[in-house]
């Protein structure tokens, strides 16, 4: 059993700036998150595109900005738990909280923060008949070892980035790269897209544009080929090809869910959850949201607004924990308590 002031659901900026205010006025905090790696939105969708409105900061891209949130907590050793699902958050007798994550592990905590952003993201789905067979063997939405590829038939399915620099990385690796797209535009960078032309133009990649996956051919989990479906123009119609696939590797993007939040009796609005605007409390007192997963008139799905929102959320849940004293606010320019916590020498 792991105790603690708070815990906080996600490792986003929100989340991680919300350790930081937290720490500044004493508290302790765990921090979950299901995705492996810190840094939320930013480290999944656009950990090398730029940023250019966070206070002070001409620009940054997201994982420059997630780095400099984790620098800016380390004086609070601040445990993070990624990789992990929050399954059961309930209240005891004592008004603390019970948090479960689907690896086992339990924390009791005095307050909890959802800074979840627009809830758990989970890869979209390859929709083929049996895919599900074959994930996690044949069929990967994340790549764990990539050498398992090396000298391999690999199709991989997607236009954004994460599926061209997959194809731009294998090539030469893998015996063979197909990539297979819907369109014939990309999401990628235009840097990415003319050197897998390039790289097509060669004969090194196989390009199938303004075409679909249809079904998988092979046996317990062991892939051999998987049957695209093709759009020609208005003369040839459509045509099926059969693709020979040791791998398939799937790029379709993430797909935001609340997952168990919403299970947890809050007061939902659509996919969001409605709080107040003095202390981001949920319907739920002792449990705060922080970020682009709350809601509340005039609410904008800024990272700087969210920063503003733990810093007060942070403020309530001290008043909370000590409610016979006043919360003082305190500048880290001059209070020496500010500068202790920080690890400043004296």
């Amino acid at each position: 059993m792991i105790h603690t002031d708070v815990v906080i659901v996600g490792a986003g900026p929100c989340g991680l700036f919300q350790v930081f205010e937290l720490g500044l006025l004493g508290l302790k905090a765990e921090v979950i998150d299901s995705i492996p790696k810190p840094g939320g939105q930013c480290a999944e969708l656009y950990p090398d595109k730029p940023i250019y409105d966070i206070p002070a900061i001409p620009v940054c891209t997201g994982e420059e900005l997630t780095n400099s949130l984790l620098t800016q907590i380390e004086p609070f050793h601040c445990a993070m738990h990624l990789g992990e699902e929050v399954t059961t958050v309930k209240r005891q007798d004592d008004d603390s909280f019970f948090v479960e994550t689907n690896t086992g592990k339990h924390f009791v905590a005095k307050a909890v923060v959802i800074a979840g952003g627009v809830g758990s993201f989970q890869p979209r789905p390859l929709r083929v008949p049996d895919a599900e067979l074959y994930e996690d063997r044949t069929l990967h939405y994340r790549v764990r070892d990539a050498q398992e590829f090396h000298g391999k038939e690999i199709v991989i399915l997607g236009g954004g980035d994460s599926a061209l620099d997959w194809v731009l990385e294998l090539v030469g690796k893998a015996g063979h790269v197909t990539l297979v797209h819907r369109r014939d535009e990309y999401r990628a960078a235009p840097a990415s897209v003319a050197k897998m032309r390039s790289l097509v133009a060669e004969g090194k990649v196989e390009l199938i544009e303004h075409a679909k996956a249809v079904s998988i051919s092979g046996a317990e989990g062991r892939m051999r080929s998987i049957t695209i479906q093709v759009k020609g123009g208005e003369a040839d119609g459509e045509r099926a090809v059969e693709v020979p696939a040791d791998h398939v590797l799937v790029f379709f993007g993430l797909s935001p869910k609340l997952g168990p939040i919403a299970d947890w009796g809050l007061d939902i609005n659509r996919k969001t959850i409605n709080v107040d605007t003095e202390r981001f409390e949920t319907s739920e007192p002792g449990i705060y949201a922080v970020g682009d997963i709350n809601f509340y008139p005039g609410k904008k799905k800024l990272i700087l607004c969210g920063f503003h929102e733990a810093a007060l959320a942070a403020f309530a849940i001290k008043q909370r924990l000590e409610p016979d004293k006043k919360v003082h606010v305190q500048y880290t320019t001059t209070s020496p308590i500010m500068h202790q916590r920080l690890g400043l020498p004296d």
